[in-house]
């Protein structure tokens, strides 16, 4: 009778040892798969942001190119019923709001070189230049700064 107690124990205790082994297992590939799982979400999401930030910057490049052309086309002289300060005063106000979404959506020194850009035009565009100075050559070095950080920012 001792020798079947001795074997019925040693059949549970390998009953429970079976069971806590596969226990652990399926735990573990558990964790495995949520860690997975949450890995793929992450790669996800950067990619969605990566989106974002790649559409905002084409926006705010063409809306700034809109403001270029403008500086460019700047009458002598205008007033708040001009059909170019209408159609200036709306590109500007877009490109504010673009500026300003960069600082949402990028580290700050992207934000802090957009915004040079951005004062550098809007100084260009409102106040003009002063004779013999391009337009071109006085937003070249804050433009090349902005795309050079964005650039660094988006690596």
């Amino acid at each position: 009778m001792a020798g079947q107690i001795w074997v019925s124990l040693i059949s549970l205790g390998g009953v429970v040892l079976g069971g806590l082994l596969s226990y652990l297992v399926q735990h573990r590939t558990q964790l495995s798969a949520e860690r997975a799982e949450q890995q793929r979400q992450q790669i996800a999401l950067s990619e969605t942001r990566r989106g974002e930030r790649l559409a905002l910057l084409e926006r705010f490049i063409d809306v700034a190119a809109e403001a270029e052309r403008s500086a460019f086309s700047r009458p002598p002289e205008f007033n708040d019923t001009h059909a170019w300060y209408l159609k200036t005063q709306d590109i500007m106000n877009r490109l504010w709001v673009t500026e300003r979404l960069i600082r949402i959506q990028f580290p700050l020194p992207v934000h802090d070189a957009a915004r040079a850009y951005f004062l550098d035009l809007n100084r260009t565009v409102w106040e003009g230049l002063p004779d013999g100075e391009s337009v071109r050559d006085y937003l070249e070095a804050n433009r090349l700064m902005f795309l050079d950080a964005a650039r660094a920012a988006m690596g």
